[in-house]
């Protein structure tokens, strides 16, 4: 039996999953909280707590993400493209555009036949086309981060969301609700001008069919949909998307330990 761990060290929410045989047996998710090793250290206990197996149980760690250097214990690390593009082609075989939606950027993927990168993009400096601003938001209308995409979804009026950067959304989100706009209009709203960012960014880099969407973004019903609507084409979201990367990673662990 192969044991390997996949770490994904956001720059706001960490991830680890654990396979046995290429069979997921435990994932944890946690708050990066600013200190990498720390919370690198945390992942790998909770794993090992949830599957009973010692430390030197684990033939491998594979880590990636924003702070993956800072995982000292693990083997090797790999990139979050290379992690997200190992889960997504593992789980369908045919994707050929993969869309991480980040805390701090969104990455188009492009993706060969084999599952091989072919190419990628990724977002400016501005949360603005990310995920951050989705938390921004959240905290204007004090609200729980999983709770705006099902709240978005009952929107009955739609309304433009002008904004692009994070800094002034959070001004024309105070100033939209001091005017009476109800928060499901100004979630769905802001849904709306997200995903003409993401699309933006797909544009660039070419969209082909069996197109996927991954990263804690994903998780946002209402900004899947919007998406969807954009695009007037099939959009998949693999399960448990923002573990996408750890999965990946704890994949590429898991091949690298069989015979060649």
């Amino acid at each position: 039996m192969i044991v390997t761990v996949g770490i994904d060290i956001g720059s706001c929410f960490s991830k680890g999953v654990l396979l046995r045989d290429f069979e997921v047996a435990a994932s944890f998710e946690c708050l990066s909280a600013g200190n990498y090793t720390s919370c690198a250290e945390k992942i790998f206990s909770s794993l090992l707590e949830q599957t009973s197996l010692s430390p030197t149980r684990v033939d491998r760690t594979v880590a990636t993400g924003f702070g993956a250097k800072q995982v000292a214990f693990a083997d090797e690390t790999k990139s979050d493209i290379a992690c997200h593009t190992k889960a997504v082609f593992s789980h369908s075989g045919a994707a050929r555009t993969i869309i991480d939606i980040g805390d701090l950027h969104t990455k188009a993927i492009r993706v060969l036949d084999r599952g091989l990168v072919q190419n990628f993009l990724l977002s400016g400096n501005c949360a603005g086309g990310s995920g951050r601003i989705l938390q921004v938001i959240a905290k204007v209308l004090q609200l729980k981060l999983d709770d705006l995409g099902p709240l978005s979804m009952r929107s009955s009026k739609k309304i433009d969301f002008n904004t692009g950067c994070a800094v002034f959304a959070e001004s024309e989100a105070i100033s939209r609700v001091a005017d009476g706009v109800a928060k499901e209009d100004l979630l769905a709203g802001l849904n709306r001008a997200l995903a003409a960012q993401i699309n933006s960014l797909a544009e660039r880099i070419g969209v082909e069919p069996k197109l996927y969407l991954v990263g804690g973004g994903a998780r946002n019903p209402g900004l899947v949909e919007a998406f969807k609507e954009l695009r007037d084409e099939t959009v998949s979201v693999l399960p448990q998307p923002q573990m996408s990367a750890a999965l990946g990673a704890a994949m590429i662990a898991t091949e690298s330990m069989r015979p060649k």
